[in-house]
């Protein structure tokens, strides 16, 4: 993953065309970019991200940015019941315990998919998902 302005873009290398290949994963906006090296790619990212927030711009409209941090979240009433027990039970209210579940799931989902460089792969999984 690298950073610009506050997005973040999902890499992955194409070994049949040699190329990085890259989309900005925190908007609703489809913003890809690309590049053979590290250095094109992240140059091609910042220039995407910066022709989205122009063309905003020119059109007089908000660009869409980053996640804002309020989730809605649909649970059902046994379970929202189960979840506001179980804070309860911790001490916490139900904002902060599902804090913390989350963010212990992420970082946990992070290490374990997190390469020491970039994320091999191709084409066939470049969907989107949020």
């Amino acid at each position: 993953m690298i950073e610009y302005k506050g997005y973040t873009g999902v890499v992955e290398f194409d070994p049949e065309l040699s190329l990085f290949t890259g989309h900005v994963i925190d908007l609703r906006d489809e913003i890809y970019f690309e590049g053979a090296s590290v250095e094109e790619l992240a140059g091609s990212m910042q220039r995407a991200i910066d022709h989205y927030l122009s063309v905003c711009e020119a059109r007089g409209e908000e660009p869409e940015r980053p996640f804002s941090g309020k989730l809605n979240l649909r649970l059902g009433p046994d379970l929202h019941r189960a979840a506001a027990v179980a804070a309860a039970g911790e001490g916490e209210s139900l904002n902060t315990w599902l804090t913390k579940l989350v963010e212990s799931a992420a970082a946990s989902m992070v290490v374990r998919e997190r390469p020491p460089t970039m994320r091999g792969g191709g084409p066939k999984s470049r969907g989107k998902s949020r």
